[in-house]
């Protein structure tokens, strides 16, 4: 990912929370020089100073047997076109804001029936909470054949490329300007990314 020094983002807790907010990514392999990629929501856990991710394919989906090798997940949200209005001067062009964190690593598939039951009681526990209890109601041949349906995966990172594009080369008043209208927009992304730009403003993201 192209990351110009002033939209680089290093901050391990910031991009952390960010991957745990938006958690749904793209994850791209390679085969054969073929790319393909899938869109999973991923669990991330910290063990150490180690960072891994962890999600499940449905069995029937092939690339599972990919992620061996080098994979890239892509986590991107929330983004913004920017239009020259907000901006000082006549002589400008739109532009995009936007938020977007890549991780690569290799896998390693879980293939024990206890280890895939633990990821998806995870993904539980994060996402929907309250549906623990129906689960763990449901008949155990029911919830044996949907752990059998599925394969579940870990990914180890070994690098992480962060990128906040948040106008941060504009004018401060330029960016409030940004943030202004986008505070009252009904858009969600501008809404995000106006959380996003006054968080960086005030240094407390």
């Amino acid at each position: 990912m192209y990351i110009p020094n002033h939209t680089l983002e290093t901050d391990r807790n910031k991009i952390l929370n960010f991957i745990k907010r938006f958690n749904f990514g793209t994850i791209v392999t390679a085969k054969d020089n073929f790319p393909s990629a899938s869109h999973l929501p991923f669990l991330i856990e910290e063990r150490g100073e180690k960072i891994f991710l962890i999600s499940h394919f449905a069995k029937a989906n092939k690339q599972w047997q990919d992620i061996a090798e080098n994979v890239l997940v892509i986590f991107s949200e929330p983004h913004a076109y920017i239009t020259p209005k907000f901006y000082e001067k006549l002589q400008n062009v739109p532009t995009w804001n936007y938020i977007s964190v890549h991780c690569y690593g290799k896998g390693k598939i879980l293939h024990n029936f206890d280890d895939a039951l633990n990821v998806l009681e995870k993904s539980i526990d994060f996402f929907d909470a309250s549906y623990k209890n129906q689960w763990e109601s449901l008949d155990k041949k029911y919830r044996d054949g949907l752990i059998g349906g599925i394969t579940a995966f870990e990914i180890e990172v070994s690098e992480i490329q962060a990128k906040k594009k948040l106008s941060q080369n504009k004018t401060e008043n330029e960016r409030n300007n940004i943030i202004n209208a986008f505070e009252k927009s009904e858009d969600m992304n501008e809404k995000l990314i106006a959380e996003y730009m006054k968080k960086e403003r005030e240094g407390n993201e």
